[in-house]
């Protein structure tokens, strides 16, 4: 039985949506060369814009011979439906069995530290 196409990312496709997001658009060529080190060869990127382009994380335009890629999602967007699928596969959908556990992991510097306190503040005076 033929394994059932991935909606998610890859870690090769996230490092190309990278790229991509980064510049805005950008042809095979021009995303092969924003990616940091190590380099991916041309015909790997090519192959994988075009799974992201059927997964419909970007379209392209042609522009003479080349194909211009633009994402068609924004990177919020994805880490957004990212965050929702390890709550649902691991977490039983409970976002602060989620945040207690990168509490419990976690090392956070005072800034983050603040930030989350002023969160849990503004909550504790937004409850009845």
């Amino acid at each position: 039985m033929a394994r059932r196409a991935s909606t998610t990312l890859t870690e090769a496709e996230l490092r190309l949506m990278d790229a991509l997001w980064r510049l805005g658009e950008g042809t095979v060529a021009e995303i092969a060369a924003a990616l940091p080190p190590p380099p991916i060869a041309y015909n790997s990127v090519l192959t994988t814009m075009r799974i992201l382009e059927q997964k419909g994380y970007v379209r392209h335009d042609e522009v003479g011979r080349a194909f211009r890629y633009v994402p068609l999602l924004a990177r919020d967007a994805v880490a957004q439906t990212a965050v929702g699928q390890v709550l649902s596969r691991f977490f039983d959908n409970s976002a602060g069995s989620l945040a207690l556990r990168l509490i419990e992991r976690e090392r956070f510097s005072q800034a983050e530290l603040a930030r989350l306190r002023a969160l849990i503040d503004a909550y504790e005076e937004e409850r009845p």
